[in-house]
């Protein structure tokens, strides 16, 4: 059997955000691997390295009692449409944003804690 690698790839740039995360999530279960980046080689580089981190990923973990305004949060943030930023607020823990500098870390996280998410940085 033959993998068509272009029709593969034309199919994952129409997915969602939402489809591509269940995919990640049903590879990583079928077969037992992580898509999470080695932390070995940053372990490698010294201790320093993790006290000064200068990228973090926003990650909501709860959506609080206020979902419609945390969804609008979630759009605002991401530029994402409603029903995928949606599925980010009901589909808990979720990454908001990923990389971001450290102030925008602390400001997306208290835009989110404003409307009663709870927000972890990774």
């Amino acid at each position: 059997m033959a993998l068509d690698t272009e029709k593969i790839i034309a199919d994952l740039k129409e997915a969602s955000i939402l489809e591509l995360n269940d995919l990640v999530k049903a590879i990583e279960d079928e077969f037992g691997v992580s898509a999470a980046a080695p932390v070995a080689a940053a372990g490698a580089a010294g201790g320093d390295a993790a006290a000064e981190k200068d990228s973090f990923d926003v990650e909501l973990t709860e959506s609080g009692d206020q979902k419609i305004k945390a969804i609008k949060a979630v759009r605002e943030i991401t530029g994402l449409g409603l029903k995928d930023a949606k599925g980010l607020v009901d589909n808990v823990p979720s990454v908001i944003k990923e990389g971001v500098a450290k102030d925008e870390a602390e400001e997306l996280k208290s835009k989110l804690e404003a409307v009663g998410g709870v927000v972890t940085l990774k």
